[in-house]
């Protein structure tokens, strides 16, 4: 495509509402193919067993759509701006929700733009529907390479695309196409855009800053650029579909979904813009609901108050080992009424996280609402003696069990006072469960 129909290409694209449009050339090594394959090879995602089945396609775009020559990179602005970002837990019975969660799903909201796009293509290029492939982050496609090569920003040591414009707060689309596109130049060392494409070192303009490695609550940026997605809040409550390690769950703290620690520290936000939302549907009324609501959802209400969000992918249950998480967190003692309520709950995922939970909230709270003068390893297992007495799946049963082998409160216990097996009386008469 000559130069004119180019420029109009990414007037057009623009105007159907896309933030930033770059043009790359796929003629050439993929942009961080050799770091995909290192961070596999170190086993750093986790259980993502999609990221090594589509390795090869990622490293090579003709397995994705044969022929292509070009790919169009597209960003669109998620920034809720400086007030409505306050949202985020403004209160301590709220819980923090990463911020692109606080939109309609992103993968459904910019699709109708992507085919609008083909569209514009197809008309511009001379090209039909079968000469491009459109991918909203879920694709088989590194997009912070290629974007970063484009000069959309550069990746940084968070391993975020980081734009000048926008900071960290960009949604990524791509475009595959067979039409040949003249390439935008990536960002060079003076800030200014080099003439020559290449690849880019990782947190080009980050200089000695590390704020994102030293805030992350997980220490899951072993190195720039790096995550490991087994330590990594987001992949945590997320991506996880089993168990959060106990040795994570503290560090949660009040995070629901995701994790923006990484990226909000970065000076870089300094540039961030308000998004239009032009693609974006906001929800920001999900800031705003408590953890005891959280706690307290069916399905019906979970299907209600979620649908149309990145949120229902995690489903009830996820959202609820999330919410005991929190809720354990919180230091609220009176969320311990509902937490033992959901250690009998259908699913085992939500009873371990909900029985660890009550252990942790019982642990703090003040001696008035201990029971009978007990201390809190006692006093939370005669809370939970019910749900403990029915309980059948060993993962919980180790939840039961490794709360009472962990709990400081055992150190705690008065001068004399035996330390009984589960299933054992106490003097008392209460069963220690």
């Amino acid at each position: 495509m000559n130069t004119a129909g180019q420029e109009e290409l990414r007037r057009r694209l623009r105007a159907l509402g896309f933030d930033e449009v770059r043009f790359a050339r796929l003629d050439g090594a993929t942009p961080g193919a050799d770091a995909l394959r290192a961070w596999l090879a170190a086993g750093r995602q986790a259980d993502m067993a999609w990221m090594e089945r589509t390795a090869d396609k990622r490293i090579d775009p003709q397995l994705v759509l044969p022929g292509a020559r070009s790919i169009i990179l597209l960003g669109v602005n998620y920034w809720p701006g400086e007030e409505k970002s306050k949202i985020q837990n403004s209160k301590s019975e709220m819980a923090t929700w990463a911020r692109y969660a606080l939109y309609e799903d992103y993968h459904d909201a910019i699709k109708p733009a992507l085919v609008a796009a083909g569209h514009v293509l197809e008309e511009l290029g001379d090209v039909s529907n079968a000469d491009h492939r459109y991918f909203v982050d879920t694709g088989p496609v590194l997009e912070r390479g290629w974007a970063a090569g484009a000069g959309l920003g550069f990746v940084g040591k968070n391993a975020m695309l980081i734009s000048r414009s926008f900071g960290n707060w960009l949604f990524l689309a791509a475009i595959f196409t067979r039409v040949e596109f003249t390439p935008d130049p990536p960002l060079g060392e003076s800030g200014e855009r080099k003439a020559e494409s290449g690849k880019q070192e990782i947190g080009l303009f980050c200089g000695k800053c590390t704020r994102c490695m030293d805030a992350c609550p997980t220490q899951a940026l072993p190195a720039p650029g790096v995550v490991d997605a087994r330590r990594c809040i987001s992949y945590l409550t997320i991506e996880n579909k089993g168990a959060i390690p106990r040795e994570f769950r503290p560090a949660i703290g009040d995070r629901i979904y995701g994790c923006d620690v990484c990226a909000e520290v970065c000076p870089w936000n300094r540039f961030a813009q308000e998004s239009k939302r032009l693609l974006l549907v906001a929800r920001y009324d999900l800031a705003d609901l408590p953890i005891r609501e959280l706690l307290a959802l069916t399905p019906e209400r979970f299907a209600e108050v979620f649908r149309r969000t990145p949120i229902k992918r995690l489903k009830l249950a996820g959202l609820l080992r999330n919410a005991c998480v929190v809720a354990g967190n919180s230091g609220d003692v009176s969320l311990i009424e509902p937490l033992v309520r959901l250690a009998s709950h259908a699913s085992p995922l939500v009873r371990g996280h909900a029985v660890w939970a009550v252990f942790r909230l019982v642990g703090k709270s003040p001696a008035p609402r201990q029971v009978r003068g007990l201390a809190p390893v006692a006093t939370a297992s005669r809370l939970l003696q019910v749900a403990r007495a029915a309980e059948m799946d060993a993962n919980v049963l180790a939840e039961y069990d490794a709360a009472i082998s962990t709990s400081p409160a055992t150190s705690a216990l008065p001068t004399g006072t035996p330390i009984r097996r589960p299933g054992e009386s106490s003097p008392e008469g209460i069963v220690i469960y």
